[in-house]
Formats: C-alpha cells, sequence, structure tokens
C-alpha cells in the first residue's frame, strides 16, 4: 500500500473516530430527583452514562413552596432542608452505593422545570435527565408536566426515563 501525506490512512481514521467520540460524550449529566422510583431509574441512567464517559452527575432535588407568606415559606426551609438533603444522600446511596465519588446533589426551592434549566448555565451541563410519569389529561392540564416544560425549553440533549 502507498502512503502520500495528503491521503488519509485507514488507522487514522481510527483514532479521528476515537478523539471525536470524546469530545462529543456526555460530561456532566443533571437529574431532576423527587423520590418517586422514576427519578431513581433516572439517576441510575445517568450514573451508568458517567461511568461510560468519564462524567460526573449532578443531582437537584426541588422542593416547592405553592402557598402561604413568607414566614411560612421561611419555616418550612429551615426545618425540611437540612434533614432533606440528608434523607436524599441516603437514598441515592441505596440506588447506587459506590457512586458518591461522582455525584454532586443540591436542594433548591422553586419550579422545578426553572430550576433544572437554570442548572444548565450555572453549572456546565451538558445533559439532562429526567423521568416521567403519567398523568391524567385534566392532572397535566393543571400542574403541567415537568419532562415536558424542560423537554420544549432545554438546549442540552434531554433523556426523559419512564
Amino acid at each position: 500500500m502507498v502512503s502520500t501525506p495528503h491521503a488519509p490512512r485507514l488507522e487514522d481514521h481510527g483514532l479521528m473516530a476515537a478523539q471525536a467520540r470524546r469530545e462529543t460524550m456526555v460530561k456532566h449529566s443533571l437529574v431532576g430527583y423527587d423520590g418517586s422510583d422514576v427519578s431513581r431509574r433516572a439517576f441510575q441512567f445517568a450514573i451508568d452514562l458517567a461511568r461510560c464517559s468519564g462524567g460526573r452527575v449532578r443531582v437537584v432535588s426541588v422542593l416547592q413552596v405553592t402557598e402561604g407568606g413568607t414566614d411560612v415559606s421561611a419555616l418550612m426551609i429551615a426545618d425540611s432542608g437540612t434533614r432533606r438533603a440528608q434523607e436524599l444522600l441516603q437514598e441515592l446511596a441505596a440506588v447506587v452505593p459506590d457512586a458518591a465519588d461522582m455525584v454532586d446533589v443540591e436542594l433548591i426551592y422553586g419550579s422545578p422545570g426553572d430550576v433544572l434549566l437554570s442548572q444548565v448555565e450555572q453549572h456546565g451541563i451538558d445533559h439532562i435527565v429526567i423521568g416521567h410519569t403519567e398523568r391524567g389529561a385534566l392532572a397535566r392540564w393543571l400542574l403541567g408536566s415537568v419532562s415536558g416544560n424542560v423537554l420544549a425549553r432545554a438546549h442540552v440533549p434531554v433523556t426523559v426515563v419512564r
């Protein structure tokens, strides 16, 4: 076989393909976690993906304050925040016991879709993993769908786990 400086060799294609795969691998996934079975599956999926790509997983649990004045909200935040953070770490360790070194966890108060999407810019997220639970049409209309909201507004790839 004759090789010229301008003609790529077969081996070069393999090296270029490997380089392209490394550059396009997911490095930082975000998981919206609410403690449901489907969010546990989403977390497991993100961990498996991170192990394949050498990436990290950021788990965000969004706590919604729906009604009440600022005094009630402040009490809820102070009372449940620390306890919920400890419970969340225990839950995640039960799902994947050996993943603590690749996981960041945060509890945030707000609207789930808005919080998850704001995390993309704030933390360099390049992939979102969220669970989807089936609700009836009335519940979807009244409450909305976090996964639908995120899918419609995200500027990074989104994986919806059922």
